[in-house]
């Protein structure tokens, strides 16, 4: 589980919290989530799901799932990464960088055409 305990130390630094706060945020004594964040427990699915809600991710990328259509890895945690930046951002900042990544992918196609 080494995967999710540092998962649920990048999702806390993307965040700009600590562990501690992360705990506080989840609902968990800190004690039970440090254990979480060092690898040396694992927590019931219905723990691992309430902790992926209030971060703002998902189990899946906690637990290293990579998404069913992206085989390469590099751009899996990308992608990811990217999801996990659009939980924070407006309804008018999500849709610039939407308007931006249609942007680029159109012209990727039309140059490989």
């Amino acid at each position: 589980m080494d995967i999710f305990a540092n998962r649920l130390r990048e999702r806390a630094k993307q965040l700009g919290i600590s562990n501690a706060e992360a705990a506080r945020r989840v609902g968990l004594d800190e004690r039970r989530y440090a254990h979480y964040a060092s690898g040396r427990r694992e927590p019931d699915l219905a723990t691992l799901v309430n902790i992926a809600e209030i971060l703002g991710t998902d189990p899946n990328w906690l637990l290293g799932v990579l998404p069913r259509n992206v085989n390469d890895k590099a751009k899996a945690g990308l992608i990811e990464r990217f999801s996990n930046s659009a939980t924070g951002m407006t309804i008018d900042e999500l849709e610039l960088c939407i308007i931006q990544a249609e942007a680029l992918s159109a012209r990727r196609n039309r140059d490989v055409s």
